[in-house]
């Protein structure tokens, strides 16, 4: 339980989802120290939440109907040892489009390009990494995309054959914005994700991501998973929706915490995600991910992602992207990390709790049946549309 939660237990605004055995769907929940509270009644799906002038104080304001103890409910979520007749937690979002932001860390793009050129070769990919670090390393951190500075840093990395597509959305003035997955398409956590079975290079994306209402506000948070096959993206920037969505590829969890007094944008930009990689192999991988060291503020990622140019009716949720690199290399030197069936994988910040999945192929996954219709059809017949 302690590692489901953030640090400060149950003091922050949490909500989730649960699937109801007894209604055959799914209810929004209240996350609190007696328990799990249906919030149905008032708030057929996460988008009430999300539409609230203050989230936070709705949520506490709803009474609820208690469904049971979170370490229960939490227990009985991992398909393979689930009781179909008791609850089990969801994905924490419903209706939101599934959106996420790539190579907003100058650091990370860095590293795809020489990847990009290097190809596999291990001791080029250590002289372009030096050459770069000597020229602009001390630049890459303190980088805004679009600025002066930006612009002679792309220069400079042209004259020395390194242009990739990645430099123009990582420095220049347009941030890569795209669809991780479909509505209802996403995972929550003590489930699998999933690698597509044709992928022989992949890994995690550990990344905070923004819960975003239909003005384009930000309300609140959750930790993600954007899943990732680095062969197939790198095969050509056209197969970006074949790499990233997929069956099981977008995790998400566990809870949306809602700002209020104890935690709110500033404390948001100073969260540093964890990422912990265990193998039945006996590997082992940790990594951090501070948000303070992105290259694009997230108000500026929410605005570029809603406004006259697009609106989000029901909100979004927006993964910010990840300082992590694969570049350690497990097996072949210079082939960097890659995923092996049965990983479990733990992404964790102290004021979002923790995200844990194992690995296996989309294939092999839990398969995604329950969709819009099916959602839409079952809160009627309950009575709650």
């Amino acid at each position: 339980m302690a590692d489901l939660l953030p640090a400060d237990g149950y003091a922050g605004a949490l909500a989730g989802r649960v699937w109801l055995p007894s209604v055959e769907g799914p209810a929004v929940v209240a996350v609190r120290e007696d328990g799990l509270y249906d919030l149905s009644a008032s708030a057929a799906t996460m988008r009430v939440l999300f539409e609230a002038d203050d989230p936070a104080a709705l949520l506490a304001s709803i009474e609820g109907v208690r469904i049971g103890a979170l370490a229960d409910v939490l227990a009985n979520t991992p398909p393979e040892s689930r009781d179909t007749t008791k609850p089990w937690l969801l994905s924490p979002i419903d209706l939101q489009v599934v959106k996420a932001a790539g190579v907003t860390f100058a650091v990370s793009m860095v590293e795809r390009v020489i990847e990009e050129k290097a190809r596999g070769d291990a001791e080029l990919a250590e002289q372009i990494r030096g050459a770069i670090a000597e020229r602009i390393g001390s630049e890459l951190r303190s980088l805004i995309p679009g600025s002066e500075q930006a612009a002679k840093v792309k220069e400079y990395l042209i004259e020395q054959d390194l242009w990739s597509q990645y430099l123009e959305v990582g420095i220049g003035p347009d941030a890569e914005i795209f669809t991780k997955a479909p509505v209802l398409g996403s995972v929550g956590t003590a489930v699998e994700v999933g690698i597509h079975s044709s992928s022989t290079w992949n890994n995690p994306e550990p990344e905070v991501v923004l819960a975003i209402s239909s003005s384009g506000r930000i309300v609140g948070a959750t930790l993600g998973n954007d899943v990732n096959l680095r062969d197939v993206e790198g095969r050509s920037a056209l197969l970006l929706p074949k790499a990233k969505d997929n069956n099981a590829s977008a995790a998400l969890g566990p809870f949306i915490r809602f700002f209020d007094d104890g935690f709110g944008q500033d404390d948001l930009r100073q969260i540093s995600v964890d990422l912990l990689i265990t193998g039945k192999d006996g590997f082992r991988l940790e990594a951090t991910s501070p948000l303070s060291e992105i290259s694009r503020d997230p108000a500026d990622l929410a605005a570029q992602l809603v406004g006259p140019h697009h609106q989000y009716p029901d909100g979004a949720v927006l993964y910010l992207g990840t300082l992590f690199a694969p570049i350690v290399d497990r097996g072949e030197a210079g082939r960097g990390f890659t995923h092996k069936r049965g990983d479990i994988v733990r992404i964790s910040a102290p004021q979002l709790g923790g995200l844990v999945n194992r690995v296996a192929t989309s294939e092999s996954a839990e398969p995604w049946t329950f969709g819009i219709a099916a959602l839409m059809t079952n809160l009627a017949g309950r009575g709650l549309l």
